[in-house]
């Protein structure tokens, strides 16, 4: 599926676009849907962006979307076996 996936009957929505705290550089990834994704490099800065304190991941941090997790209602503090 492009784009979307589903969890729980509703659609999730797997495509993010991240923005750099740095920089400002923006660039659309995939949210992984088996793992939470902690740390992203920049590409421009080359920053190592990490989850704010309360957040799980990356994209629920800097993302346009949260992880599908977060996006089906879950916890930040237990969304992601870790």
């Amino acid at each position: 599926m492009s784009g979307a996936g589903r969890q729980a009957g509703r659609p999730v929505v797997i495509d993010s676009t991240l923005t750099c705290p740095a920089c400002g550089h923006v660039k659309t990834e995939t949210i992984p849907t088996d793992a939470c994704q902690w740390h992203y490099e920049c590409e421009a800065c080359h920053t190592l962006l990490k989850p704010r304190p309360g957040d799980c991941c990356v994209f629920c941090s800097y993302g346009s979307v949260p992880c599908p997790p977060i996006q089906a209602g879950g916890k930040p503090d237990g969304c992601c076996p870790g």
